[in-house]
């Protein structure tokens, strides 16, 4: 496909403007002539070439309305298009967010309802709608610990973390000035209990446990593991990314778990991906309800009002109250599905998962052969040894297959990796054929290990220099 650049002709014009009655001026009195067109390298189209040349390029983009998205460990779900539809209504996205508080009752009762919903399908006392994303809500989470310590007058300064958490819970931890140290996991994939027992001293402030993991595994000795840090005078948080596998199953808070960060733009309904915009909200217990951010949302007779009368909070953690119209959206998903739906779908996405998981465990290594929850996780090794062939390899030829690869080389301590989210949207037909496009590929890799390698065949490019590119991009453009 050519560049904008290479259609470029001089003197054609997207636009023609006729000739004005309004006397011209000189403007480069008052503006720097590099800031005018005429001084810009920028190409000279027509408005078809250049409709043409977009809407092609938009045709090369990949997307879950195009097809399946198995991205593990990120639910890249579809999401019904009325929870779009209602946070677009004009009474939502033409309000300021700054308006007094008695002109905005309706927008902060759905906060209000959705902090209170959320406190209820998690069994948290209260929640703050604020965190920009996931990781955003890690470090707010990681920020009241630190701050619940310091008003007890302790010093702790460890943070443990499994290795099969998520990538960002040791940022978190660091950025809060915590030492982190890795927690091993045991043959089962759960958290290795005499080894948590020999790390946990009054130095931790907390365990950050993913459950599910990245493994895809429920942590199958929660109460001993929350009775082993709470023994210390630990916290435990839970990093609830992965939340659509238990929903109206089991509760964080009935579960021990002091502090949970969610992620409303995986679990419920806005489109994942793409560069935002997130939601990280995040949960507390009693233990942590004072330190929650500021300003608050309180109800009176008089209706709902935002206060920064809690002296014990840890400040404003973002602009704003939270990215809004992601909160209608999941507002809009939990209403629409209710209890019994929301149950449904963590049904869903737990079939979902153990049925890949069955189809594919004789053709791919599968580490941790016990019941997943959203989503399995297999090694590559097994072609690796055969063939040569490795886990990128058998990913970028799933792309010749129609499919966007899933998540490779992560969880770290599984080699060779290849993490298979379905999500609970997906039909048995999908996975199915998603299914056979693995298995063709596995017996691929065995018989004709050339072509696998040489992968994918179907694009403008193939085999790119991935270190290059991340490490020298060169995204400029010349006109020779």
């Amino acid at each position: 496909m050519e560049l904008i650049f290479e259609l470029s002709t001089p003197g054609r014009s997207a636009a023609n403007v006729s000739v004005s009655d309004v006397p011209e001026t000189d403007i480069t009195s008052f503006i720097d002539p590099k800031y005018l067109r005429g001084d810009l390298d920028l190409p000279e189209v027509s408005e078809l070439d250049l409709v043409r040349h977009y809407t092609n390029l938009s045709r090369r983009n990949f997307g879950v309305d195009l097809g399946f998205y198995p991205l593990g460990s990120c639910t890249m779900k579809y999401n019904p298009k009325v929870n779009e539809n209602v946070a677009g209504f004009p009474e939502f996205t033409g309000l300021h967010p700054y308006v007094p508080d008695e002109f905005a009752q309706g927008n902060m009762q759905l906060m209000f309802s959705m902090q209170r919903l959320l406190g209820d399908i998690f069994g948290m006392v209260d929640f703050t709608l604020q965190p920009a994303a996931g990781a955003h809500g890690e470090l707010t989470g990681v920020m009241m610990i630190k701050k619940y310590f310091e008003v007890k007058g302790e010093k702790r300064s460890i943070i443990l973390i499994p290795d099969t958490a998520h990538g960002t819970n040791p940022a978190s931890g660091a950025l809060c000035g915590f030492d982190t140290v890795t927690l091993r996991s045991n043959t089962d994939g759960g958290v290795d209990l005499e080894h948590l027992e020999s790390l946990m001293t009054e130095n931790v402030a907390a365990l950050m446990l993913t459950n599910p993991n990245t493994l895809g595994l429920f942590e199958r000795n929660i109460e001993k593991v929350a009775a082993i840090v709470h023994g210390k005078g630990g916290l435990l948080y839970g990093d609830g990314a992965n939340a659509n596998a238990f929903l109206g199953k089991t509760r964080p808070g009935d579960l021990g778990f002091d502090v949970i960060q969610l992620n409303l733009h995986k679990t419920f309904s806005t489109p994942h991906g793409g560069g935002g915009p997130g939601s990280g909200p995040v949960g507390v217990g009693a233990k942590l309800a004072d330190y929650l951010p500021i300003p608050r949302m309180v109800k009176n007779d008089s209706g709902y009002h935002w206060s920064a009368d809690f002296p014990r909070s840890i400040g404003r953690v973002r602009a704003f109250y939270g990215n809004f119209n992601v909160i209608v959206k999941a507002y809009t998903y939990i209403r629409s599905l209710g209890a019994e739906g929301l149950t449904r779908s963590a049904e869903m996405a737990v079939l979902n998962a153990n049925y890949i998981k069955e189809k594919l465990k004789l053709y791919f290594d599968l580490p941790y052969d016990r019941i997943c929850m959203h989503e399995c996780v297999f090694s590559g090794q097994r072609q690796v040894a055969e063939s040569g062939v490795h886990t990128s390899d058998m990913a970028k030829r799933l792309i010749d297959f129609g499919y966007h690869p899933p998540t490779i080389y992560f969880p770290l301590i599984v080699p060779e990796a290849i993490m298979i989210e379905p999500t609970e949207t997906e039909s048995k037909e999908t996975l199915d054929a998603f299914c056979e496009a693995m298995i063709a590929i596995a017996k691929e890799a065995k018989d004709n290990p050339g072509r696998v390698k040489d992968a994918p065949l179907s694009t403008p490019v193939s085999r790119l220099d991935e270190v290059l590119a991340a490490r020298k991009p060169d995204v400029a453009w010349k006109r020779t």
